[in-house]
């Protein structure tokens, strides 16, 4: 393989699967597209060279590229005391965030836990409605609830939500 005719070959058969590989690398379709070129241009330079099978050549080209893109981006980043905005009480989106968080953290928890829960503080039903609904003596909704709150006040991320007014 060494003129340009057989380096036009090679990347009509294969820019799809190194597209792919490239792809794998970033998890990025543009910054995968722009790895391929950059590949190719340099497998270009060095046609000559590469022997009858180039895969071998060009996918150690791809990977040597990503790897040196990333450590260049990743020294590009600097440190600062200044912490980031921090979003406002008001700021609809943080609600929707602390919401989500505690839905994940009720669907954690055992489905009597959760059902208790679910009724007491957001349905807000007393205990002997909440143990007529489930079936069960109003003794096992305070122990279920007591449970559950105690799993729910170890989870990071429901002891955030609740602050963050979820």
């Amino acid at each position: 393989m060494r003129d340009r005719a057989d380096f036009e070959r090679y990347v009509e058969q294969r820019s799809d699967r190194l597209l792919r590989t490239a792809y794998l690398l970033c998890r990025d379709w543009p910054t995968a597209e722009d790895l391929v070129q950059t590949a190719l241009a340099k497998a270009w330079f060095a046609w000559r060279r590469v022997g009858e099978n180039p895969d071998p050549y060009v996918y150690r080209i791809l990977t040597n590229t990503h790897a040196s893109w990333w450590r260049r981006r990743w020294r590009a980043e600097v440190p600062t005391e200044d912490l980031p905005d921090v979003p406002h009480d008001d700021d609809p989106t943080s609600r929707i965030g602390a919401r989500d968080a505690l839905r994940t953290c009720l669907a954690a928890l055992p489905s009597r836990q959760r059902a208790v829960i679910v009724l007491r503080y957001f349905e807000d039903l007393p205990d002997q409605a909440i143990a007529e609904v489930l079936g069960c003596s109003v003794a096992t909704v305070r122990s279920q609830a007591s449970r559950a709150l105690a799993k729910l006040r170890l989870d990071p991320a429901a002891t955030a939500a609740t602050h963050a007014g979820g």
